[in-house]
């Protein structure tokens, strides 16, 4: 139960660092705002994996979690932006 609660204040911090980081006004909630800090720790853990820089069992970087919530920003922004065009 612990791990749980860990992962999801880890991610809320993750999500305010990247909303922090990434230029422009991204509305989100702060519910939003913890999916998409540990949105980027998953993708991050799984893309290191896939890609050699972690190991099974170990956790993703910090920093790398930020940088795939960026990623998670940016592509939400283009999905509301295509959706009200």
């Amino acid at each position: 139960m612990l791990s749980i609660l860990w992962t999801i204040l880890i991610g809320f911090v993750v999500g305010l660092v990247a909303r922090a980081i990434k230029p422009g006004n991204d509305k989100l909630s702060l519910l939003w705002t913890m999916v998409l800090g540990v949105g980027g720790a998953l993708l991050a853990k799984f893309v290191g994996q896939a890609m050699g820089w972690y190991a099974e069992g170990e956790p993703a970087g910090f920093i790398a979690s930020v940088v795939f919530a960026i990623v998670l920003l940016f592509l939400y922004a283009a999905a509301k932006k295509n959706k009200a065009s």
